[in-house]
């Protein structure tokens, strides 16, 4: 049986601030997790705190490119540094955010040992890049695409090693129907499905199909990265982008179990859920559940 390490990367280096003079609060997310007693829940083993840089954008001004992108590309680093060595000694790496931007880690770690997928199961495609947008500047909203080899070499090019993923090796699980960046990812031939398209075929059928196509990829395996803002806001409000028509929990949880029952599943990542948005902390405790019930254990949340 695998052991599952929690490895805490509290970084909100790649959002925006909420507003003048403040920082995310996404950094707060595995400590709101941790309160949960999900370590204790998932018989995880301690994977300890990948420290970041102080939030500080400088004198970034609209148009200067991705902001914190020297502290982004360190944090890249450091974090691979610790997720590489867990993959290696065939530990499952359990990620706890942080924002989006924290996917690179693991990203470049994997890029470092092989061919590896992706599951991105997100409320966006986050594949904002200088070929589609005059607004790049938040890695958070770019991971996917600086992760693919697009954007600037400081962060897309790390170790030479551009692209960290294939196009061909990702798939994109639980963005809008309305999503803007669709046109794009499909001309691509990056598989995305949608949240109407999950709900038409059903999500438990749709749950075994991507999980054959990871399984069938010439890859030596694949990530889960996971947004909380995939769920719809009327159960999860504690993003930064509470957009309406996501997922239900229910629906979320056949789709994390697929996923990471798959045994070529070899690490996941949790990110943006903000507790400075989640008073009474039953977003928190959501998302610990949908944890616990996708690495084997409880019914599942209620919907």
């Amino acid at each position: 049986m695998r052991r599952i390490v929690l490895v805490d990367a509290p970084s909100n280096l790649g959002l925006r601030p909420p507003a003048e003079g403040t920082v995310p609060g996404c950094y707060k997310l595995a400590g709101a997790l941790r309160e949960q007693r999900l370590l204790q829940r998932l018989g995880a083993a301690e994977g300890g705190v990948v420290v970041p840089p102080r939030y500080d954008r400088g004198d970034w001004h609209e148009g200067d490119g991705v902001f914190n992108a020297e502290a982004i590309a360190g944090y890249t680093r450091k974090l691979a540094d610790r997720l590489e060595h867990h993959v290696r000694a065939g530990d499952f790496p359990l990620v706890l955010g942080g924002d989006c931007s924290i996917q690179l880690g693991a990203a470049l770690a994997l890029r470092r040992i092989g061919r590896y997928g992706v599951a991105v199961v997100d409320g966006s495609a986050d594949f904002r890049h200088p070929g589609n947008s005059d607004r790049v500047g938040a890695a958070g909203g770019e991971e996917l695409a600086i992760g693919t080899g697009r954007g600037q070499a400081d962060l897309a090019d790390l170790e030479g090693l551009r692209p960290y993923l294939r196009d061909e090796d990702v798939h994109v699980l639980g963005i809008r129907d309305y999503d803007d960046e669709r046109a794009e990812l499909t001309a691509l031939r990056i598989a995305n499905t949608t949240v109407g398209e999950i709900r038409e075929l059903g999500v438990g059928k749709l749950a075994a199909a991507v999980v054959r196509s990871l399984e069938a990829a010439p890859t030596a395996g694949f990530w889960v990265h996971l947004d909380a803002d995939v769920l719809d806001p009327s159960v999860m409000p504690a993003v930064d982008s509470p957009d309406p028509g996501g997922l239900l929990p229910d629906e979320l949880s056949v789709l994390l179990r697929a996923l990471v029952g798959s045994p070529q599943c070899i690490g996941f990542n949790l990110t943006i859920y903000d507790p400075d948005l989640d008073p009474d902390g039953s977003c928190a405790a959501l998302l610990a559940d949908l944890l616990q019930h996708a690495f084997g254990a409880g019914s599942g949340p209620d919907a």
